[in-house]
């Protein structure tokens, strides 16, 4: 078994807890501007003192409605700024936090309220409030609901208005380091979602370990734009980390508009999962070819990933610096500017990037550093960043983890990030964690000389092909998904004579295809699905992505699918994973058709 520990930078005291970082950041930095929020178009500074002072008297509102030490509260919203005070609010509260995707079916949210035994949610809207309503009988310990959208903040703030700070204060010394501190549960590409039990010594453990390694984006000169939902480890983990660093945080939900929110707001750090800096590369490249730009745009992308290929092998030589010189000033700086400007790096989590799409953006000027980690490990495990970058890869362990490639290249890891348990099932948590304390991730991986990291494939999903071939079909799905037309993919094969893929297409970039081809721009998918010019453009795409595997391993056929995999039909997790048990029964007649003699 190959393995390799880092030693820890810092380390968590027995009597700590998240309620501290805002208690500390109000002492000392009681003016300096930690949230943003924004009202009538405008983003309004919202200091360090007011920010505490707020989630103090939400707090005293929960309490005065019922929430106890301990007890489980449901927060069920997009990423906005009231998520962000409630977070900090029920843990000052002394109660754990259970967070739960706006997007939840009434199934997913009753299960998650009953399994975690919630005394109380807070929900977005009105809509919500009546999902909870229409499963409360199956959720026998649920007591109040608050609706943000109808005043929730204003309304725990008058209920607590006589609860006395010394009862805040108790609460605290009933919260350590140890304490249960979110209930978070897996996104369920299989089964049941599981409950991950996180402490806070889980979550401060890994912003003291894992910030510095941000801390030139990521600090009090910093600002981070939050719009990944926060129901997303990796997201809450950076809310509070910024909180840490004293990096003002933005929040916003509408994504339709985020290119006006970025350019108003001016982040210097983004997270975003790798579907929407494939969509920033896609779009930009779609508009370059529709006002006849698409040869410059094509070679000022193929410049910058030589440009960034070239730092990792000595540094560019003078005519490749000549050229990126001219495109930073004629794409480049356009590209940035539609980043709001000010951006320097983002994380990309969730899913693999994709080597080409990370060395695109840092030869733009925009690192992407690409980590790894899973909801069990309070998001990062791994991860790039400026002092250890490998694009490619998903970075080195970070300081206080320990990375182990088992024989059968399962990835495991152990130190202070990884979880408790699986809430009220022993039976999972002795399967995922082993008395060594080792927790067995799934994934499969490799770790370099260098101890870079570098995820291969799931073990659940490898594909054993009729022919024995071991195939990972996240290599070949990577790459499909970066052309311009594929919106998502599933390579399939499993016990089958060779290996298929059934492709989407991107109801964005569609249009702007068949402008360029003549054709109707208001053709759909189901009507093109045997179009000879979107076969040859597929074709393509999967050639290319088969130069990354041998012979045995390459795609065959595919098929384009008449509708795109989403959340709302269920073929996606909420963090945009792919459930493949799901794609592989709604779409078997479509399998069966790839290997119809």
């Amino acid at each position: 078994m190959r393995e390799l520990s880092v030693p820890p930078i810092a380390t968590v005291g027995p009597d700590e807890a998240l309620t501290d970082l805002v208690a500390r950041n109000a002492a000392e930095h009681p003016t300096g501007v930690g949230l943003r929020i924004q009202r009538g178009g405008r983003w309004e500074d919202v200091t360090h003192a007011e920010f505490a002072g707020q989630v103090a008297a939400v707090a005293k509102g929960l309490v005065a409605g019922g929430v106890r030490a301990g007890d489980r509260v449901g927060l069920l919203a997009r990423t906005r700024y009231e998520w962000t005070v409630l977070d900090f609010a029920i843990w000052t509260a002394g109660a754990v936090v259970v967070p739960i995707y706006e997007t939840s079916s009434p199934d997913q949210l009753a299960w998650i309220l009953t399994d975690s035994g919630a005394r109380a949610i807070v929900v977005e809207n009105a809509g919500h409030a009546a999902t909870v309503e229409s499963v409360r009988d199956q959720t026998p310990d649920l007591g109040p609901v608050w609706v943000i959208d109808d005043g929730a903040l204003d309304v725990l703030t008058a209920a607590g208005a006589d609860v006395p700070d010394g009862e805040l204060t108790a609460r605290r010394t009933t919260v350590t380091a140890d304490s249960l501190a979110t209930l978070i549960y897996t996104s369920g590409t299989t089964g049941r979602p599981k409950g991950c039990e996180l402490t806070h010594a889980n979550f401060l453990f890994e912003i003291r370990n894992g910030m510095t390694l941000l801390d030139r984006y990521l600090n009090p000169d910093g600002s981070l734009l939050l719009f990944i939902p926060l129901a997303h480890v990796l997201a809450r983990v950076l809310e509070v980390g910024a909180l840490y660093t004293r990096a003002v945080i933005g929040h916003t939900a509408d994504v339709k508009d985020l290119v006006g929110d970025l350019g108003r707001f001016q982040p210097t750090f983004l997270l975003a999962v790798p579907r929407v800096f494939e969509k920033v590369f896609n779009s930009a490249k779609a508009g370059a070819e529709s006002s006849g730009k698409g040869r410059i745009f094509d070679r000022a992308a193929q410049v910058a990933v030589e440009w960034s290929r070239a730092h990792d092998t000595g540094g560019p030589g003078l005519a490749l610096k000549a050229q990126h010189a001219v495109f930073d000033k004629l794409v480049y700086g356009k590209l940035r500017a539609a980043l709001g400007g000010r951006c320097a790096a983002a994380v990309s989590g969730g899913a693999p990037l994709g080597e080409r799409l990370g060395h695109f953006f840092r030869g733009i000027g925009i690192t992407i550093f690409e980590g790894y980690g899973l909801t069990e490990t309070t998001a990062a495990a791994a991860v790039n960043h400026d002092t250890a970058l490998r694009i490619g890869t998903v970075g080195r362990p970070l300081p206080g983890v320990d990375v182990a490639i088992a024989e059968d290249g399962e990835v495991l890891l152990r130190g202070g990030i990884v979880m408790r348990g699986y809430w009220r099932n022993e039976q999972a948590t002795r399967e995922a964690i082993d008395e060594h304390g080792w927790f067995h991730t799934g994934d499969i991986g490799e770790l370099d000389s260098q101890g870079f990291l570098s995820i291969t494939g799931r073990k659940k999903e490898i594909l054993v092909t009729a022919g024995g071939k071991n195939v990972a079909p996240a290599v070949l799905e990577d790459r499909l998904r970066a052309h311009k037309l594929i919106s998502q993919c599933i390579v399939v094969g499993d016990q089958r004579p060779f290996i298929g893929a059934l492709v989407t297409l991107d109801a964005e970039a569609l249009p702007g295809w068949l402008r360029s081809r003549g054709k109707d721009p208001s053709l759909t998918p189901d009507r093109l699905r045997e179009d000879p010019d979107l076969q040859a453009e597929i074709q393509a795409a999967v050639t290319e992505a088969n130069e990354a595997v041998s012979h045995a391993e390459a795609i065959k056929k595919f098929r384009v699918l008449a509708a795109d995999f989403s959340e709302e039909n269920g073929t996606l997790t909420p963090s945009l994973k792919l459930k493949r048990a799901v794609v592989m029964k709604e779409f078997g007649d479509e399998v069966e058709a790839l290997y119809a003699p």
